[in-house]
């Protein structure tokens, strides 16, 4: 039996749809769940693994001969804002995607897969709001995430190699200061570049029943626009591929800052998501219920 998109208690006396499912009630049940746990802490955990590393590994000095410029790996242990860039960096390409695609691609998927959804809608949640909900809720946890990650290795770099400026390899050092706001603008950026990602999850997670279908698909598929986008025979097809800005955030470490694909790359991940969240929601709510 399918669930009504237009539950027929909508007019009973002291219903109000806007009081079903609180946004705040869906925070704590996510943060009840161990893979909401997991991922933050190993967002608190990497910077550590990771100061491990070079204190095992050395800073690189001897190939550097001395310079701080040679590449993401000697910046790393110049100062901890330039450690915090280099967890940022490594975390991009993937780690950050898995992560937002985990948030965003499971909630509506694990709720059918438990036989929960149909009891939800019967409540009744409108299926709008319940969407709307799962999607914010989904958002700030993968918001969390990023600043969880940036704070964690600003402060554990800091502690550890110190305040200085902030090291470029395609430019001269960046004040403290000044070096600071670049680093919460790489993180602003990869924040809004990530939203391709939750837009491809999410609406993978309302088209099916298995979180891992959809958080597995989104991951393939940003790892499968990556690939084509080294393939430069592809011509100008390859700038609307949604990761074709994915590393716009290093005109951020020249001098004056580059933000030209800054703003294509913000523009993109913000129409793409528009699209794929629209999509969801048309979606779901025509869609027969039955788990």
């Amino acid at each position: 039996m399918s669930v009504l998109s237009s539950p027929p208690s909508a007019g009973a006396t002291g219903y109000r749809p806007s009081r079903t499912l609180p946004i705040w009630a869906e925070v704590r049940r996510q943060a009840s769940r161990r893979r909401t746990q997991g991922a933050l802490g190993f967002m608190v955990l990497l910077p550590l693994i990771v100061l491990v590393a070079f204190a095992f590994g050395g800073n690189g000095d001897d190939e550097s001969e001395g310079s701080a410029f040679g590449s993401l790996v000697d910046l790393a242990t110049s100062g901890g804002l330039n450690f915090a860039l280099f967890c940022l960096a490594v975390s991009a390409g993937f780690l950050l995607v898995v992560v937002v695609a985990l948030f965003c691609g499971d909630p509506v998927a694990s709720e059918a897969g438990w036989g929960s959804l149909r009891y939800l809608l019967a409540i009744p949640v409108p299926r709008a709001r319940l969407l709307a909900v799962k999607l914010i809720v989904a958002l700030l946890y993968s918001l969390a995430a990023l600043l969880t990650l940036t704070v964690t290795a600003l402060i554990a770099g800091t502690i550890r190699y110190g305040w200085h400026p902030l090291g470029s390899s395609v430019a001269a050092e960046i004040p403290p200061g000044q070096g600071l706001l670049r680093i919460l603008g790489v993180a602003g950026y990869l924040a809004v570049s990530m939203l391709i990602v939750a837009g491809i999850a999410f609406l993978l997670t309302v088209l099916t029943d298995a979180p891992l279908a959809a958080v597995g698909g989104a991951v393939m598929l940003w790892i499968l626009s990556s690939i084509l986008d080294q393939i430069t025979a592809l011509g100008g097809i390859r700038n609307i591929l949604p990761t074709h800005y994915s590393d716009a955030w290093m005109g951020l470490l020249s001098t004056p800052a580059q933000v030209d694909d800054l703003v294509k790359g913000a523009i993109a991940a913000i129409c793409y998501a528009t699209v794929c969240w629209s999509l969801a929601f048309w979606r779901f709510t025509r869609k027969d219920v039955t788990s």
